[in-house]
């Protein structure tokens, strides 16, 4: 490639500075200039990264053959044949373990390592060449993410993208996608390595088109509630959601809730007010009382694929996946056995 051909990709990848965010205007007009340092550095991170998880994928195994032995030394069984050879030198091991090292602590878990200690920073974007009511949505959801800073998509690939965002301290990256105008996707990408979750939408109801007229929404930060998120993947993606927020005073009003159910997710924002009470020691009012404002906007999530990388990186490991058209598909995101007990519970109070 000759350096004027290099030139003129770089100029076009660059969107044009009127169309970038007024309020955060000196912010993403900055030139992306790819140094080789920052490179070498992303890919010895990169390295550093895989490098802990192939130790960890050989740990596993030394954990799995432990929990065998401590289970077959409580039950009082005879041990594993597939074991008798190394038993001894794992019960040296079994003997120093405390509730600290008794478990193994993944690599997974370090990606979210200052969440509740550092609030998040998100760049909120959208798919090339945005309707109006994709804008409106997202206008939306910049008020529900207490830390989002809105973007014009303009001509940025995906990998710019990334780096701008890597480069300007962000901790995640949220897109939103559309379908004929409607919202239909939403992409989130914790950074630097991932992971990613994608989430279909629907049902989209923004602010102007509920029912009630919406009261002002406050931008102190919101109370969360997570609903039948028992299953493994549902603690993953309810670890993913939860790191878009920043940690709630306890004096703030306003709730936005994720409730699963049977791997549909129903995002609700609302704000409660809480009458005062008749006075003396029972000066507040009781749970009853308390009133609910929705302030919108509410839609349906359906995650369909998590995958342990970023959105730029190629031939990630995929962590999980929807396959809907197998004969028994099992539900991901919550325990089968909590779920028997609600409709039983609900069945009986009918």
């Amino acid at each position: 490639t000759t350096p004027a051909t290099t030139t003129a990709t770089t100029t076009a990848a660059q969107p044009a500075t009127s169309q970038t965010n007024s309020s955060f205007e000196n912010l993403f007009t900055l030139p992306l200039i790819a140094f080789p340092s920052m490179l070498r550095r992303n890919a010895r991170l990169r390295k550093e990264y895989l490098f802990k998880k192939a130790l960890e994928d050989r740990e596993a195994a030394t954990f799995e053959k432990k929990r065998k032995i401590s289970e077959a030394l409580e039950k009082g069984k005879a041990l594993p044949t597939e074991l008798r050879g190394e038993d001894r030198k794992l019960r040296k091991t079994l003997d120093l373990q405390d509730d600290v090292t008794k478990e193994q602590r993944k690599v997974i878990d370090d990606e979210y390592a200052y969440v509740g200690v550092k609030d998040p920073k998100i760049l909120l974007t959208s798919s090339r060449a945005p309707s109006t009511r994709l804008k409106q949505f997202m206008k939306e959801l910049s008020i529900v993410f207490p830390g989002a800073q809105r973007m014009n998509r303009g001509a940025y690939v995906i990998k710019d993208l990334l780096e701008l965002a890597r480069s300007h301290d962000m901790s995640d990256v949220v897109i939103v996608h559309e379908h004929r105008g409607e919202p239909d996707g939403l992409v989130v990408c914790h950074l630097p390595f991932g992971p990613t979750a994608y989430f279909g939408l629907s049902n989209v109801v923004c602010r102007h088109d509920l029912p009630e007229k919406p009261p002002t929404v406050s931008e102190v930060n919101p109370h969360l509630i997570f609903h039948n998120f028992t299953a493994k993947t549902g603690v993953r993606c309810k670890a993913i959601l939860q790191a878009l927020f920043p940690p709630a005073k306890q004096t703030g009003t306003r709730v936005v809730t994720f409730a699963n159910n049977h791997d549909t997710i129903h995002f609700r924002h609302h704000i409660y007010t809480r009458p005062k009470g008749a006075g003396g020691e029972d000066n507040k009012s009781k749970a009853q009382h308390v009133e609910l404002q929705e302030c919108g906007p509410r839609f349906v999530m359906r995650l369909y694929r998590i995958e342990l990388g970023a959105i730029d990186m190629k031939d990630v490991e995929v962590e999980w996946v929807l396959r809907p058209y197998f004969n028994r598909q099992k539900e991901a995101l919550a325990e089968p056995e909590e779920e028997a007990e609600e409709e039983t519970n609900s069945g009986s109070k009918k």
